[in-house]
């Protein structure tokens, strides 16, 4: 079976994230996407995330609709901060029949090369990569590389960061999210 892998801290999850793990399952040779709800990307700062069990929440919320995309918090037993390469090595070995793949934005790719271990990702793994606003394909070498598929997706461009900020200025984000997802935050009084 072959999983496709899409990191994120999902703080919040949003109809950008369901979209785009959709598409790759029906436009790629995916059997399923996990949804790996991330505890501390070293990239970001762990003080504005909720609670990972929250994060989880959410998106199991966000995907309950959906059959073949499901959320995991395999990254909460690891050590942190979390890089993809240990989560990978750990996943690959906790399930040996599956072949796992990466999914991610051009930006994320565009800064590839920073990831610790990077060259063994790409020599274990491929990359699906979907499109972003703002980044040109010539600036990075990666593009041709036998193991990155750039996947003809939908551009989405909503993020967490505006949603958490929008929340707190008390404006409408409901059509950015699942209603039940809106619900709990709501419920719970989240990034007020």
């Amino acid at each position: 079976m072959k999983i496709g892998l899409y990191f994120g801290t999902f703080n919040p999850v949003h109809i950008g994230h369901t979209i785009l793990a959709n598409h790759m399952l029906h436009y790629t040779t995916m059997d399923e996407v996990w949804m790996v709800v991330t505890p501390h990307n070293p990239h970001k700062k762990k003080s504005s995330l909720l609670g990972n069990h929250h994060r989880l929440e959410m998106v199991y919320k966000a995907t309950e609709d959906f059959e073949h995309i499901h959320p995991t918090d395999i990254e909460f037993k690891l050590r942190q901060p979390n890089y993809t390469i240990d989560t990978l090595v750990h996943i690959s070995e906790k399930y040996p029949k599956h072949e796992f793949v990466l999914i991610m934005g051009e930006d994320n790719l565009k800064s590839f090369h920073k990831w610790k271990n990077y060259e063994v990702i790409l020599e274990e793994y491929e990359l699906y990569v979907y499109p972003r606003i703002g980044n040109k394909k010539q600036e990075n070498n990666l593009y041709t590389h036998p193991k990155v598929h750039v996947v003809e997706a939908p551009v989405v461009e909503i993020s967490s960061t505006f949603i958490r900020k929008a929340i707190k200025e008390q404006k409408s984000v409901k059509h950015l999210l699942l209603s039940n997802v809106w619900e709990y935050i709501d419920q719970m009084n989240f990034y007020k």
